[in-house]
């Protein structure tokens, strides 16, 4: 079993929203994601999506941009991104999925073979160029959601099990400050950090290493649409 991971799909098959407006390397950007997936993910393997699935405001048109990805090979784990308007209900979400391939996190946690996934959406960190006084509630709010996702991922997990965490917002600022969501990976003792949400020419780097945790930016436009293989 292998387990890969991408993010900021930007899928718009019901609404006008091209995507090649941000530059010409989004051009049949879905293409290049799906050759990719096809040529590297078998059956049994784990496909990681870090929020921000589809441009649609209703999960009525939202399934048309699920439709797309459910005869691609893996089971997929998602989680939700700013831009997903329309994941709003989780048990009508998780009854709408196209098959059983589809897992959604919303603070909680999936256990794979030996991989216990937690998964929450995050928000702006203290620190960041984009962070005001109104994120604060927000911030907190997120971490909290957290904290509860790891309650029940300590129901799943057994010794020797893989811990990763899917956050669409980066969990620290770009000069790796200690977050609310740093400390709870790390209290958690999670493996893995897989993130998205930065996108063209804001840096960021694609991976680091903080307190013995991998982080790892997804976001397509940053990867070149190739999925990144996590283990």
């Amino acid at each position: 079993m292998n387990i890969y991971a991408i993010s900021d799909l930007h899928l718009s098959t019901t609404s006008d929203k091209p995507m090649d407006i941000f530059g010409t390397g989004w051009e049949g950007h879905f293409e290049k994601i799906k050759s990719d997936w096809l040529a590297k993910v078998k059956k049994d393997d784990i496909v990681l999506i870090a929020g921000d699935i589809s441009w649609a405001m209703k999960l009525s048109d939202a399934i048309s941009d699920l439709q797309t990805l459910a005869d691609l090979p893996g089971k997929k784990v998602f989680i939700r991104g700013n831009h997903d308007f329309w994941w709003n209900g989780i048990t009508k979400l998780r009854d709408s999925a196209p098959n059983d391939s589809f897992v959604f996190l919303q603070t909680d946690a999936v256990k794979i073979g030996k991989y216990v996934i937690v998964g929450s959406r995050g928000w702006t960190c203290p620190g960041s160029s984009d962070y005001t006084e109104q994120d604060q509630k927000l911030y907190l709010r997120e971490a909290e959601r957290f904290r509860l996702a790891f309650l029940d991922a300590d129901k799943l997990a057994e010794e020797g099990d893989v811990k990763i965490a899917l956050i669409h917002y980066p969990p620290f600022n770009v000069k790796k400050e200690d977050t609310l969501f740093t400390q709870l990976f790390e209290e958690n003792k999670v493996d893995k950090v897989v993130f998205g949400h930065i996108h063209g020419g804001f840096y960021f780097p694609l991976k680091t290493e903080k307190s013995g945790i991998e982080y790892i930016l997804t976001s397509c436009d940053k990867v070149n649409f190739n999925l990144i293989k996590i283990y």
